[in-house]
């Protein structure tokens, strides 16, 4: 499944919600980005993607904000 696309088509407050509980928040985080490292087998989607499932909470936070104010999660549109 391309969780990617279903996060983005969700509402900005299911959004904001998903990534504002910290356990759902790095479960959103590792699905969203490896589903784009998988889809787009970019190198910088891939280590991102390793990145998040290691330290994922510290990106959750930072991607809460970019949610807040571009509507998508970084580097995940």
């Amino acid at each position: 499944m391309k969780f990617d696309k279903w996060f983005n088509k969700q509402s900005r407050l299911v959004q904001i919600l998903l990534l504002l509980i910290p356990g759902v928040n790095w479960v959103t985080e590792v699905l969203v980005r490896w589903s784009v490292a998988l889809r787009t087998k970019g190198l910088l989607h891939i280590l991102l993607a390793v990145l998040v499932t290691i330290g994922g909470l510290a990106f959750g936070w930072l991607d809460l904000v970019w949610v807040l104010l571009f509507n998508h999660l970084i580097l995940a549109k």
